[in-house]
């Protein structure tokens, strides 16, 4: 199984969809099964999930063909069943404009900009799927085209060169620590 993970505004469902299509691999939004299988219920503007009974769930039911694509997925899935994990990343200042089309309230937007500043995200799925197995690639001016690509050739060779994300040297250059960890 591959997983494709990341911050909310990344592009994983979009790059996601073309992927699963591309490659003739079963995709499996972590969203709608949690949703469909009464592992989540809404809350305000977010889905509150119940990642124990989603992890029940998917481990459980996951074709070997399948791309997960979902930002829960380091947390519900076994390690063994992984082959490859793909986390999708965005320069904040971008991703906070995203954020703002989207309306999310001011909570829910500091939020997901600082697990990417820090590369939370990133790092559970290390921790979670192991170093060997986690690659991740910067959205922020690539195309939709130029990602899937860069990903599939990943998929095809196993890996890829690694890269080096570091927003939190971006933000604090700019002396922006306060504008995203106003807390």
């Amino acid at each position: 199984m591959r997983i494709i993970t990341g911050n909310p505004g990344t592009g994983k469902h979009t790059v996601a969809k073309i992927l699963a299509k591309n490659l003739k691999l079963e995709l499996v939004d972590i969203n709608k099964i949690a949703i469909s299988e009464g592992a989540a219920e809404k809350n305000g503007q977010v889905f509150d999930v119940d990642v124990r009974k989603l992890k029940k769930i998917l481990n459980n039911n996951m074709p070997s063909n399948a791309l997960l694509v979902g930002h829960l997925a380091p947390y519900i899935i076994s390690k063994n069943k992984v082959e490859i994990a793909v986390v999708l990343r965005r320069n904040p200042y971008n991703l906070e404009r995203v954020y703002k089309k989207r309306k999310y309230n001011k909570k829910k937007s500091l939020e997901n900009l600082g697990s990417e500043i820090i590369g939370i995200t990133y790092y559970d799925t290390i921790k979670n799927i192991g170093r060997k197995k986690t690659f991740q690639f910067d959205t922020t001016n690539e195309s939709i085209s130029s990602t899937v690509k860069k990903i599939e050739s990943l998929f095809a060779k196993g890996k890829t060169e690694k890269s080096d994300i570091d927003w939190l040297k971006i933000v604090s250059e700019k002396n922006d620590l306060k504008r995203f960890f106003p807390y």
